[in-house]
């Protein structure tokens, strides 16, 4: 006798459990032996259900109900099970022998639903509906049980009705009269991911009976919800799922579908088989082959699986949809989009292709439609989030200032649109002359760039739900969006680099025709941040430096992995510098006409894996070496008299206690790094002084927390040392491209010197950080006055005079002389009457508008 604990020893002798019981009917099924029957009981084949063994779930449903089991459960047992095999035939032949004995189930009516379809009969699925609807109506209170509320609920959904209206009367009804009932969990947590409210569903499941843990239905929906939030648990659940039902199709295609988004077709491929073992007509396994075709241009391919998909149910809308939500998800939102108008030519009512469709062509620009769409969506649906979240925002979008110039059509807040537009314009301008020209690309159509003062605003324009932490901007081909300023808090990124980075994606996008793995595509943008401007780019962090050496490393091959399931959020702003590191290799070995060279062959449809060794002349095992010695070298340049001992003390240890540790590890960087800090905080300024500047020395890379340029600057401004002061700050601003507090300093520290040349850099360096305070177009406004840049000095004193309520008399004058100055005598008299207004008796201001006001001179006699 076999027992847990194999084959080592013998069992208590104890009287055998029901556990022990069913598990002895389970192996007595899978040993297949025929005239066994006797005792088996609904809940022996539900079991064989639950765990996957469908066909001895059929197999035994059938034997209990030749010998006269009664209900129609059986029918059902038996049903789901050929269903999950895809025996449609067999199916088909137990619906009718189920309908013969119970025509009046409308849970069984609505099983033949599925049978139905999986036989291509859409004919009798109307017909079934129809039955159920007359069933209800002659004999309402025949079918007021808990498990006929869920199969209604069901139904009226699938009628059209209002969700809230069966959560409310049908599926909370049920949970009410009997909690237990996992199914009424299940269908509550569908409804809401129907509706993409994920969060809802989580929470519904996890309010679920502790029983509902043994089903791996329960996993799968479960690993659903938090599918695009969570990616651990995701995987958890998912694990879980397949643990207790290995034949779980459902949670199989779901493991598919995230091997696809990680670029991992190979695993994909085997997923699918397994999935294929249990049921090789599901309609979405072959959607799924076809996805993969298509990434690997096989159109043959497609078109094959695409037909095996359609073969059990010709109209069958889900698969097109499928297909088309895979390669949006792939940035190819043309073929997405496409893919959906066929899945609505199949059934032009079913709401995931619309509003699908509606947010593939917001992406690519094709606002009139796709708008149109999302308010369709929301009239027939006003439960569904991403409808409810687009046609709000929609009504925001209406209140942006556009600004359209040289190929942009940009959407701003109106007050951010006049506080810096026109810089935003100009950025663009400059970034589409310079990368356009390096790619050889031409991008004809307009760019639509939105810029959004609230991060859940740019989180539903972008991905149609509010969340998206981390990201600063989005491109989709020839649309970016990004985050202003505004919505950053504290300490805002650089909005130049930030769209700088987009654009490149146009770029290299346009040029691959959205045909690019994402690490390249991210490695390109992040490389030619560096390019523009070495402050943009990461710095290689003492993490990033220990990822780089250590098992976090992900091969060339492999990269895009690194981005679609990291382990933190360090993980993933890792994957960005690890790909601009790659990119880096790629062109100082190979050139970037080599790079270009690979671009394009993305864009025939050729995988990036295949098209490395053709470029390079190296296999791939070959290119992840030579890039792996390439990223080793360069994490160990840096600091390299350095160690890495962190210092094994209380946080509050004083500087005597850290200098005691360091006399036994005096090279450690991350133990002079906290002495230097310790220092400043103790007033030390002298040795703090000599310490921070062996720390920059050793590792003049580190712009990190504390790092020695700011704490330098704090001590050379307390010994009054305003020379050394700037020239760290200003050493500190060509590498930290997001240092506003350095910009704000330097502004000063120019200023009082006459410097008004580094008054104008430092205010540019701040104002393309935050150019939402007052303090850098003041200081833009001064300086440009001073070196006669008038257009500059307008444009600043303009802004300033939308954010300065400190001194709006002053700088309306400012304002009146530039005009004045420029020939623009009336718009200078108006400026000059605003600071009068708030100011009579500004003597300064009189004078200047009895100038302003003074009639012209008539020319002399006999002038010309």
């Amino acid at each position: 006798m076999l027992t847990r604990a194999g084959r080592q020893g013998s069992p208590p002798q104890t009287a055998p459990s029901r556990g022990v019981s069913r598990l002895f009917t389970v192996l007595s099924l899978l040993l297949a032996l025929p005239g066994w029957c006797a005792g088996a009981d609904l809940e022996d084949v539900e079991e064989l259900l639950r765990t996957g063994r469908y066909d001895g779930c059929a197999r035994l449903a059938a034997e209990q109900l030749e010998a006269g089991a009664q209900g129609d459960r059986w029918y059902r047992l038996k049903i789901q099970a050929e269903l999950a095999r895809g025996k449609a035939d067999a199916a088909l032949i137990s619906l009718g022998d189920g309908l013969d004995r119970y025509p009046a189930s409308v849970a069984l009516q609505w099983l033949g639903r599925a049978v139905y379809r999986a036989n291509g009969r859409d004919a009798d699925v109307k017909e079934t509906l129809d039955t159920i609807e007359k069933l209800v109506a002659n004999a309402p209170g025949r079918y007021d049980t808990p498990e006929n509320r869920i199969v209604l609920g069901r139904f009226f959904l699938a009628r059209g009705a209002d969700s809230k209206k069966v959560l409310d009367q049908f599926y909370d009804v049920a949970v009410k009269e009997q909690p237990d009932l996992l199914d009424a969990y299940f269908a509550t947590a569908e409804l809401a991911l129907a509706k993409q409210d994920y969060a809802l569903a989580a929470e519904t499941l996890r309010k679920a009976p502790k029983e509902a843990a043994t089903e791996a239905q329960y996993h799968y929906l479960l690993a659903r919800a938090y599918a695009a939030e969570d990616r651990a648990g995701f995987e958890k659940e998912l694990d879980e799922a397949l643990k207790i039902n290995s034949s779980h199709v459902d949670s199989l295609l779901l493991r598919a579908d995230h091997l696809i988004d990680s670029e991992r077709y190979t695993d994909a491929d085997k997923t699918l088989k397994q999935a294929s073992a249990v049921n090789p007509g599901e309609p979405r396994l072959w959607a799924y082959r076809a996805v993969l075709a298509h990434l690997r241009n096989d159109p043959a391919g497609e078109a094959t699986a695409h037909e095996a998909a359609l073969k059990p149910w010709a109209a069958n809308p889900e698969v097109d949809h499928l297909i088309g939500r895979k390669l949006s998800q792939k940035y190819r939102f043309a073929e997405g989009s496409a893919r959906q108008r066929q899945a609505l030519a199949l059934d032009p009512d079913y709401l995931p292709a619309k509003v699908q469709l509606c947010e593939d062509l917001l992406r690519l620009g094709e606002e009139t439609e796709g708008w149109l769409i999302a308010n369709e969506v929301f009239a027939k649906d006003g439960y569904n989030v991403v409808a409810y979240n687009l046609v709000t925002l929609h009504d925001r979008l209406a209140g942006f200032r556009t600004l359209q110039a040289d190929g942009f059509l940009l959407r701003m807040d109106p007050r951010e649109a006049d506080l810096y537009g026109e810089r935003v314009l100009a950025l663009l301008r400059r970034a589409r002359k310079t990368l356009c020209a390096k790619y050889g690309v031409t991008v004809n159509e307009p760019v639509v760039v939105e810029i959004f003062p609230q991060k859940k605003e740019f989180a539903v324009r972008t991905f149609g739900l509010p969340g998206a932490e981390g990201f600063l901007g989005v491109c989709f081909g020839r649309v970016i969006t990004a985050n202003s300023p505004a919505s950053q808090g504290e300490h805002p990124a650089n909005w130049e680099a930030v769209l700088w980075h987009e654009f490149c994606h146009v770029v290299t996008l346009s040029k691959t025709h959205n045909k690019m793995p994402r690490w390249l595509s991210e490695g390109i943008s992040v490389y030619e941040e560096e390019q523009q401007d070495p402050a943009w780019g990461s710095s290689l962090s003492p993490q990033y430096r220990q990822m780089l050496l250590g098992e976090d490393f992900t091969p060339l091959s492999r990269l895009s992995s690194a981005f679609l399931a990291p382990k933190s959020g360090l993980h993933i702003q890792f994957a960005y510098f690890e790909s601009a590191l790659a990119v880096e290799y790629l062109v100082q070995r190979f050139g970037t006409e080599t790079l270009k060279a690979l671009l394009d062959d993305l864009g025939t449809g050729e995988a990036l894996n295949e098209a490395l060794p053709k470029r390079t002349h190296l296999t791939l095992d070959q290119l992840d070496g030579e890039f792996a010695r390439f990223a080793r070298q360069r994490a160990e340049s840096v600091a390299p008299e350095a160690t890495w001992e962190e210092p094994d003390l209380p946080d509050d240890a004083d500087s005597r206690a850290i200098e005691t540790w360091l006399e036994k590890h005096p090279k450690s960087f991350p133990g002079l790094r906290r002495l230097g800090a310790r220092l400043v905080a103790e007033e030390k300024w002298s040795r703090a002084k000599d310490v921070l500047e062996q720390v920059k020395r050793m590792y003049p890379e580190y712009v990190g927390a504390e790092n020695a340029y700011v704490l330098l600057a704090t001590v050379s401004k307390r010994l009054s040392d305003k020379a050394a002061e700037h020239a760290v700050l200003d050493d500190l601003a060509t590498r930290d491209g997001s240092a506003g507090p350095a910009y704000l300093r330097l502004i000063e520290l120019d200023e009082a010197a006459g410097d008004w040349e580094g008054v104008a850099r430092n205010a540019c360096r701040m104002l393309a950080v935050n150019p939402l305070t007052p303090i850098p177009h003041r200081a833009l406004g001064r300086a440009a006055e001073h070196l006669n840049h008038r257009e500059e000095a307008l444009t600043a004193y303009r802004a300033l005079a939308l954010l300065d309520e400190t001194d709006p008399a002053d700088v309306h004058f400012r304002l009146a002389k530039m005009l004045a100055q420029s020939g623009k005598t009336g718009e200078a008299r108006r400026e000059v009457l605003k600071a009068l207004e708030d100011a009579p008796r500004f003597r300064e201001a009189h004078r200047l508008l009895l100038k302003l006001t003074e009639p012209e001179k008539p020319p002399p006699a006999g002038s010309r």
